[in-house]
């Protein structure tokens, strides 16, 4: 009999709950391997079953009492014992996947004795009734039309991170980001393929941070995080109409719960340390090189100097974060204190952040009234290094300086070698030319969500957010880069913005199958920006006071040295709406409309539309799907939506500006003579200026086997920005300036995006979850030109390589995408030695089988591209009993890079002119070639890679006798190893902007290695 039965529970488990065949492996083993029921510790057990609606046992369901050590999960029968458990009163949890997950509180433990519980858990709707975030409001996850990623805290990626946009490297498909270690830098972002041919602010997401839209990400401590949501296709961004065209990331932050106070506590230290530097030639080896070769080294001082290492150092990091939440059935708080220090691995760079937030709410009016007040607030601190072009760089002086130079003469001053050109000692600048900038931020935010009636809210909010820069520079009296017996510059420039939003929701369901939800809107915003004025002063008596008292100096030139900002103000109204519909929990539709009105834009186009409509086909809800017993869940989403970018214009874009362009001698009519400034043509008027705008075609899959222990989606999108903005040259005998922006060209990107999440083992104490993200993207620029403004390509991306003045590395052309390589060919050497390339007809651009020694512009070709063929991430957690352990990899394939660095130091006319080169001149360089740094395919190399990201290992102690909630200790390495064929020194080079796929001489910042350990606690 016990047999019969053991087999029908077995059958109904693979037939009815769709379990794979090594789970049941897996189970029997567990149930060889498991304790008796019956034993008891000296304390109390809690014995009992779990059941599903149907009254089936459900087989490894997680039963724990949280916070503490004690778990287990339930055997085949669907029961569990929890033993030795301290009396008193606990909470139980429960869950499994694709069950609702259930906590029982107050269970009571009795000293020597056996608490029973019968468990009933709900099936399915934990994940599909998930709440998204989306614009102006939430959807249930299984009414979702559009192409949404959500990331909670605890899946973001873990290490020395400054930016939450940081925290998003390799989680989500698309979505592409670059950092740099230099603390005071900030990540390139690029969602679905670059849609514009301007840079900075206008290549980046939209950030909406607790509704509140275009904050600043310096004003949230990633603690603070509670969901990140990005909005991917146009169907989910174009309701924030005219800025949602490089996607929108919608940033929620923790709030309090009901209950008694909670304290947390999150602090780590780190250390940062270069991974890899150039392989540089030592004294030794430059001098055996000149020996071999028959020339002396110039100003060779017999010293044996390692310039990299001497400007380096273990860079170490502190954060605290210190926060503090509760509340009750009316009211609740969260209050956040965020300090930063962060040192860089390179002297002279550092970053300190003070930054807080505070949030409450509360409910009036019989609880129909929802108030909420925010205040959020950061200063920080960034001192750099020169980074200049023209060998005025600090990371560039590190390369070029000879080795057989000292850091410092006999009398303690700098050494300087004087009769090389562009050629500075790489700490005289760090500690004798030094900048540093201040950054004030504050926003305040008020809220009000109005329950009108049942199903009906309007909600209203107003935000104000101030911020204040101030940078400050001094080159001593004994600097080598600026030679004027000390010189300082102080400037300060000032912002604000405010935005007041109101809009109602509506939302209801009518005989059980028919939901529908409206929403309407208006906005109102302002933005000011470019307030300030700065002073250059110089000739100081000595160097105590810097740039602290600039009346010490004695020489200011004139108005030259006086800089003022012209201040911008932008004015934007919007009107927007959406209305949902979902029947049955089968067929949902969306739409959206937004009408946008900006002062940045030409007159004649000012106002501008922005629709978007998606439906979604949950197919799993259907018989046909259902019954073959495969699928838990299956959607198909279809969309298309415009979106616009008005991102990164000023109020002076679209109208005519003058400006001071010199200076004339100006007498009056009493004969006296004085300088006047002459004024100048700065900006063309263009009336007809307008928006950006940004098409998307989206198909998406979504899909979930095995009880949801496998999920994930497919997506394919075709994306189209047409009146792309650019500057293209005019004549001046029509208009007064050379250049007009004008909307003319269009780019295209098409992808296909894949996301699978998987738990491939669960058992009593352990677990193995897994997600992967794969993205494909294809840039192409589809038209530059018109009738009325035309231009065939335009030549971008100038290395600053040695020899080679005007001499570029990439062109923006039709019919390939943004960083389109486009250099000479190397054909190898002649018979002189010297490196030649091939010839190319000007008329056809094809090769003529000649080689050069000299080529010409139009000797250069398509040799490659910056952009990859696959972007990926994948991310792994293996957690036993209390003990976890994180591994992320992530990368790129198929892209190009231009190594400008490995260009630059392998000249040989450097070696003669006193400077430092690469080791593989010796080998791989011949001394006769004097075109061995010309910039052409030999330097572009293959910028795939495979990078474990982040390694991080956490134990967590649990409740700790009650004086602690919870406890956990935790240790990570990021950037631990990395395979790639790149001979540069690390393969990530931003990704983002105009000029992709470079690593620079000017801006070079080593990658490092990071350590840290820290320390989470609640109270």
């Amino acid at each position: 009999m016990q047999k019969k039965l053991l087999s029908s529970r077995l059958r109904h488990f693979f037939e009815q709950k769709k379990k794979s065949y090594f789970s049941l492996s897996l189970w029997m083993l567990l149930l060889l391997l498991s304790v008796n029921a019956n034993s008891q510790g000296v304390n109390g057990s809690i014995t009992g079953t779990v059941n599903d609606e149907k009254g089936e046992p459900v087989i490894g369901a997680s039963v724990i009492v949280p916070r503490t050590r004690f778990m287990t999960i339930t055997d085949i029968d669907g029961k569990f014992t929890l033993s030795d458990i301290p009396a008193g009163k606990v909470s139980v949890q429960i869950s499994y996947i694709s069950f609702e997950t259930m906590v029982m509180n107050d269970v009571q433990v009795f000293d020597g004795k056996t608490s029973t519980l019968d468990i009933v858990l709900k099936e399915g709707t934990q994940l599909l009734d998930e709440v998204v975030v989306v614009g102006y409001g939430t959807m249930r996850r299984k009414d979702v039309t559009s192409s949404i990623t959500t990331i909670q805290s605890d899946d973001l990626n873990q290490g020395v991170y400054t930016d939450p946009a940081q925290l998003l490297q390799g989680k989500v498909a698309g979505l592409t980001i670059t950092q740099s270690s230099d603390p005071n830098s900030s990540p390139a972002i690029m969602l679905r393929g670059a849609s514009t041919l301007r840079e900075g602010s206008a290549m980046q997401p939209y950030y909406i941070i607790d509704g509140v839209p275009g904050v600043d990400l310096s004003l949230v401590a990633p603690d603070d995080i509670a969901t990140i949501d990005v909005l991917r296709d146009a169907t989910a961004t174009a309701i924030y109409g005219s800025k949602a065209a490089n996607g929108v990331i919608i940033i929620t932050t923790k709030r309090g719960k009901k209950g008694q106070a909670n304290v947390s506590y999150n602090g780590y230290v780190a250390f940062d340390k270069i991974s890899k530097n150039l392989d540089l030639m030592s004294a030794e080896e430059l001098r055996n090189y000149a020996a071999a070769n028959n020339f002396t080294l110039p100003n060779d001082e017999g010293a044996d100097t390692d310039w990299q290492k001497e400007i380096q150092r273990t860079g170490v990091s502190y954060n605290h974060h210190v926060a503090v939440s509760g509340g009750n059935d009316k009211s609740n708080y969260n209050i956040g204190l965020n300090y930063m220090d962060q040192q860089g691995a390179i002297l002279g760079t550092d970053k300190e952040r003070l930054s807080g937030r505070a949030l409450a709410q509360s409910k009036i009016l019989k609880d129909r009234l929802t108030l909420s007040l925010g205040v959020n607030a950061s200063q920080s601190t960034h001192e750099g290094v020169v980074m200049n072009d023209g060998g005025g760089s600090v990371t560039d002086a590190m390369n070029y300086y000879s080795p057989t130079q000292p850091v410092k003469n006999a009398d303690g001053s700098w050494y300087e070698s004087f009769g090389v050109t562009q050629y500075f000692n790489p700490l005289s600048m760090i500690n004798e030319d030094i900048q540093k900038t201040v950054y004030k931020k504050m926003m305040i935010t008020g809220k009000a969500d109005l329950n009108l009636f049942k199903g009906l809210t309007w909600s209203a909010n107003y935000s104000y957010m101030n911020d204040q820069s101030t940078y400050s520079e001094y080159h001593t009296t004994k600097s080598q880069y600026v030679r004027n017996n000390g010189q300082a510059t102080r400037n300060t420039y000032f912002g604000n913005k405010s935005v007041f939003e109101t809009y109602a929701n509506y939302e209801t369901v009518l005989a059980d199958a028919h939901r529908i939800g409206a929403m309407a809107g208006y906005s109102w915003e302002e933005t000011n920006s470019n307030d300030g004025f700065g002073v250059t002063v110089k000739d100081f008596y000595n160097d105590y006071v810097k740039y602290y008292n600039l009346t010490y100096a004695n020489v200011i030139d004139g108005i030259d040295g006086v800089e003022s900002g012209a201040e911008s103000t932008l004015r934007m109204i919007s009107f927007y709406g959406r209305l949902n519909y979902a029947y049955n929990g089968k067929y949902s539709l969306q739409a959206t409309l937004r009408r946008d009105g900006s002062s940045a834009f030409g007159k004649n186009n000012r106002w501008a539309t922005f629709p978007s409509v998606s439906v979604a086909w949950r197919l799993g809800e259907e018989d046909f799907i259902k019954n073959t017993g495969v699928f838990d869940d299956l959607k198909l989403r279809v969309g298309y939506g415009v979106s616009g970018n008005s991102l990164g214009f000023d109020a002076y874009t679209a109208i005519k500006t003058y400006g001071e362009s010199g200076w004339f001698s100006y007498t009056d009519a009493d004969g006296n003579t004085s300088n006047k400034h002459t004024l100048a043509a700065t900006n063309n008027s263009n009336p007809d200026l307008k928006w950006e705008k940004t098409g998307m075609f989206n198909v998406g899959l979504d899909f979930a086997f095995l009880n949801s222990r496998l999920n994930g989606t497919i997506e394919y999108y075709d994306k189209r920005t047409s009146d792309l903005i650019y500057y293209y040259p005019v004549s001046t005998n029509r208009y007064p300036f050379g250049t007009m922006t004008a909307n003319v060209g269009d780019i295209s990107n098409k992808g296909i995006e894949f996301t699978l999440n998987a738990i491939p083992v669960r058992t009593k104490e352990f677990e193995w979850s897994s997600t992967i993200n794969l993205a494909h993207n294809k840039n192409v620029v589809e038209k530059l030109s018109n009738e009325t403004f035309s231009v065939d390509y335009q030549n971008i991306a100038y290395p600053s390589i040695a020899g080679n003045s005007g001499v570029y590395v990439q062109r923006l052309m039709e019919g390939s995408p943004i960083g389109q390589f486009y250099t000479y060919e190397w054909a190898g050497y002649n018979e002189e030695g010297v490196s030649q390339f091939y010839e190319r007809d000007p008329e056809t651009g094809e090769r003529t089988g000649e080689m050069t020694t000299s080529p010409k512009d139009s000797d250069r070709t398509k040799t490659g591209s910056a952009q990859p063929k696959l972007t990926y991430g994948w991310n792994n957690t293996l957690n036993y009993k209390n003990l976890s352990l994180s591994m992320f990899f992530q990368g790129v394939l198929g892209n190009k890079i231009f190594n400008a660095l490995r260009a630059q130091y392998n000249s040989i006319s450097l070696i003669s002119s006193g400077k430092n080169v690469l080791k593989e001149v010796a080998t791989d360089q011949k001394f006769t070639d004097v075109n061995a740094q010309t910039p052409s395919d030999r330097y572009i190399e293959n910028g795939s890679y495979l990078r474990l990201a982040t390694l991080s290992l956490a134990y967590n102690f649990g409740n700790l006798d009650g004086w602690i909630n919870n406890l956990t200790l935790y240790a990570t390495c990021n950037n631990v190893f990395t395979l790639t064929e790149y001979k540069g020194s690390d393969p990530e080079v931003q990704l983002g902007g105009l000029t992709p796929g470079i690593e620079w001489r000017e801006n070079y910042y080593p990658r490092t290695r990071t350590f840290m350990v820290g320390m989470k606690v609640n109270f």
